[in-house]
């Protein structure tokens, strides 16, 4: 009996996927397996580019001599840490009883990346690939994305714009990376008093150092300045809580922030008790002095063990963009994600 293999991103991505297939049937060593399905995962990325000296030992040896390093064709290898499960996807995909596969990776530039370099070192002909492209992970979005997936051929251009970023990232820290090194490592370790310095270069890398940079110039040159708060106790509605006004920027008139309220044991106007707003991501960084966190606070909330153990079980969304609203696909879901 033919069977349909799915492989996800994450493991907490593949036990959605299991539970929307209703698979049921034993866990096994980096996989769930039932009568028709198997649902595996991979740990992020699992195939990584191979470095220099992997192209030819004089490689190695940083030298302007072997500059620029421009290989005709690019080789890879599987990162060491996640061999194990790398071997056991390789060989789910390529087993006897599975004809298709769905690719169930993030949907996303980074999730088809991930995907096409597994199936590149593992190998896999002969299989009918599908790609399941959704918006959020509740049962009702999986399987509408099982249901419409397309053939992974559709997704080559995304596949191919993925593979020359990875290039052109790698071109650039490893070559970029050795010049500067070359020409002015001396000189930083001599600064620094270490016997080596290496000078990292890379391309978000290199940008994000010139952000801080930049911002702690601002930071020393800063004059202080008096500052003043208005702030308030205000009665409401039989409710006490603390605001503060704010001048708007652009308006040019007060307004007034959200106020934090004190909600223990109370109920809001509809008589929910415990009620809470939701919050985007960058709402919950800023988190501002109306919450009564500091935006280091609010950085270190989200990193923290229980707020990511509750994004790996879809009770705090995170979205990597400015909206403000749900995916489509959580529409008509509200009540189960909130």
């Amino acid at each position: 009996m033919s069977k349909a293999l799915y492989i996800a991103e994450k493991p907490s991505v593949a036990q959605e996927f299991a539970k929307a297939l209703k698979i049921n049937g034993q866990r096994r060593d980096g996989y769930l397996e039932s009568q028709d399905s198997v649902v595996t995962w991979c740990v992020g990325h699992m195939v990584t580019m191979s470095y220099p000296e992997k192209y030819d030992i004089k490689y190695k040896r940083w030298s302007l001599d072997t500059l620029p390093f421009l290989p005709r064709e690019f080789k890879y290898e599987v990162i060491p840490g996640v061999q194990k499960q790398f071997e056991i996807v390789k060989g789910l995909l390529n087993r006897e009883d599975v004809d298709t596969i769905y690719v169930c990776t993030d949907s996303g530039r980074e999730g088809e990346y991930i995907y096409r370099l597994v199936a590149q070192m593992a190998g896999v002909h002969g299989k009918k690939e599908k790609r399941v492209w959704i918006d959020s992970q509740t049962e009702e979005e999986i399987m509408r994305g099982i249901r419409e997936a397309k053939d992974l051929s559709a997704y080559d251009n995304l596949s191919a714009s993925a593979y020359l970023r990875a290039k052109e990232d790698y071109l650039m820290g490893i070559n970029f990376s050795r010049v500067l090194t070359l020409r002015y490592g001396n000189s930083v370790s001599n600064y620094l008093n270490t016997k080596y310095q290496a000078i990292s270069v890379g391309r978000v890398m290199t940008c994000v150092l010139g952000m801080v940079v930049r911002r702690e110039r601002e930071i020393r040159a800063f004059v202080k300045t008096p500052f003043y708060r208005v702030l308030s106790c205000i009665a409401l509605e039989g409710e006490n809580f603390e605001g503060e006004w704010r001048v708007s920027d652009g308006m040019g008139i007060y307004e007034r922030c959200a106020a934090k309220r004190r909600r223990a044991g109370r109920s809001d106007p509809a008589g929910r008790r415990g009620y809470i707003y939701l919050s985007e991501c960058d709402q919950l960084q800023k988190s501002d002095g109306c919450s009564g966190h500091s935006g280091e606070k609010g950085n270190y909330l989200l990193q923290s063990p229980a707020c990511q153990k509750m994004q790996a079980v879809l009770s705090v969304l995170i979205p990597t963009d400015n909206l403000s609203h749900l995916p489509f696909g959580c529409g008509n879901q509200p009540g189960k994600l909130v």
